[in-house]
């Protein structure tokens, strides 16, 4: 190698001088060159110190291409990127601005005398993790109890490491019935997916060259209506005020509604209020019955419809009757006392 980049250092017409006979005012290098490692975008700057220089003069080498960057303090590339610096006459910094990937590799820091003296050092490149949209995974809706894939390719220097986590902290629940926290590896299968796989989950690049980047990947998960009922059958007295409840899950979203025992739809009004809360694909209904009255017996339905399907829960209202209540007996007693006995002289 050395060989090879010497001629060129000839072909260019460099003058050399005669070498001295004294070995001390020869020039040597005073510190190696030494390996760098740049980030991409960055300035890489690397350092040749050479002792004793007198006439002789320095250059810059890229050794894998054998091409001549710099003499002295003259740019011979036409790389706009390439710069030499000198200072305190010893000194000699060889600056790469913008640092791209090409630049990755040896350099050479030469000194003309005769053999030719060289030292090399590496130039590292580091570039920090970019997530590719192919073939990185989209948002995806999936049937419940189909299996899927999740995909996720990025690119770097080093080669990014690739982690699974769900946005919101929750644990990942596995075919093995394990739950972990995360999960290794550009590919993230799920079997049997459920209700429960469902939510946002983030594809984290990171090579330790930041910024360590994530992409965010919503799977959906759809399922036809299924309604929970805690108590089917409940008791009211007239004259109170009731409510029924019911629990839904249903994903896409569901309709909602109550009906009385003769298919009628409740609408809210003054007699009735009916309630949604949802959370998700979660839906808890409520049905308040105002002042309950003996029309008011009887069932109620709870229905749930989506795209895929419907369902109705039935809670039966029955009447409580009032407490009797009796009236205390008062008992009168009468005691007769008999009069004196009154005996009149003789």
């Amino acid at each position: 190698m050395e060989t090879r980049v010497f001629v060129i250092w000839l072909f260019v017409g460099t003058i050399r001088v005669s070498v001295r006979s004294d070995f001390s005012e020869i020039p040597n290098f005073k510190e190696h060159i030494g390996n760098q490692t740049v980030s991409v975008g960055r300035e890489a700057i690397l350092p040749c110190i050479v002792d004793n220089l007198s006439t002789y003069k320095v250059a810059w080498l890229r050794v894998d291409t054998q091409t001549i960057l710099t003499i002295q303090t003259h740019v011979i590339t036409k790389n706009h990127r390439i710069a030499v610096t000198h200072t305190e006459t010893r000194a000699w910094y060889l600056h790469i601005k913008d640092v791209k990937e090409s630049d990755r590799g040896w350099y050479m820091c030469q000194v003309n005398t005769d053999p030719m003296k060289s030292q090399v050092g590496f130039l590292e490149v580091v570039v920090p993790p970019d997530i590719l949209d192919y073939p990185t995974s989209t948002d995806m809706v999936i049937r419940e109890g189909s299996n899927v894939t999740l995909k996720c390719a990025a690119n770097g220097s080093p080669k990014p490491n690739i982690t699974w986590r769900r946005e919101g902290g929750e644990l990942i629940a596995q075919g093995n019935g394990q739950e972990v926290a995360s999960v290794e590896g550009e590919v993230f299968n799920i079997t049997k997916v459920n209700r429960l796989h469902m939510g946002a989950y983030l594809c984290i690049a990171s090579n330790g060259v930041p910024p360590t980047v994530s992409k965010r990947i919503m799977l959906i998960v759809h399922f036809p209506p299924m309604i929970w009922i805690q108590n089917q059958l409940v008791g009211a007295m007239e004259g109170e005020q009731m409510t029924l409840e019911c629990h839904s899950e249903a994903y896409p979203k569901s309709i909602n509604y109550w009906t009385k025992e003769n298919g009628e739809i409740i609408a809210q009004g003054a007699k009735y209020e009916p309630v949604l809360l949802d959370n998700a694909y979660k839906i808890h209904m409520k049905l308040t019955i105002k002042s309950v009255t003996k029309q008011d017996y009887g069932t109620y339905k709870c229905v749930s419809k989506n795209s895929l399907g419907d369902t109705d829960g039935s809670i039966r209202l029955y009447e409580i009757p009032r407490p009797t209540t009796v009236e205390p007996t008062t008992t009168t007693t009468t005691t007769t006392t008999p009069a004196p006995t009154t005996y009149r002289g003789m």
